[in-house]
């Protein structure tokens, strides 16, 4: 899609090779606050006094302004997307690389193994222009 789903600046951890876990914070935010990663405002600074809208979330979906995907409603819905979406995968690597084609087939089927037994723990997200 183009979006950005994630950054280097947050904690990852690519897992077999084929999907990458990323960790994020559960944050508040106030609108018009600069957020940068790393960055602590001063202890020093006194507080205006003026009411701000405020935000909660995990600082990876509110900086990258992803959206909650609710097409999964269940392991059957997600499988259905999961096979689509990995012979998508599937034609892009036997195109661009072709050396990675059986390290995706046989990792990913492991990997989703374990993420479709976590699946009613999980919330899934999309980038900003919603192509679940």
């Amino acid at each position: 899609t183009g979006d950005e789903m994630f950054a280097d600046t947050y904690k990852m951890k690519l897992v077999d090779e084929v999907i990458y876990e990323v960790y994020g914070k559960l944050v508040t935010r106030s609108h018009g606050d600069i957020n940068i990663e790393g960055f602590n405002p001063s202890a020093e600074e006194a507080d205006e006094g003026t009411d701000s809208a405020v935000e909660s979330g995990v600082d990876v979906v509110l900086s990258h302004r992803l959206q909650e995907c609710f097409a999964f409603g269940d392991k059957k819905s997600f499988t259905l997307y999961l096979k689509d979406y990995m012979k998508k995968v599937l034609a892009k690597l036997e195109e661009n690389a072709p050396d990675q084609v059986d390290v995706f087939k046989t990792n990913m089927n492991k990997v989703m193994k374990e993420i479709l037994g976590r699946f009613k723990d999980l919330q899934f997200y999309t980038g900003e222009s919603m192509d679940c």
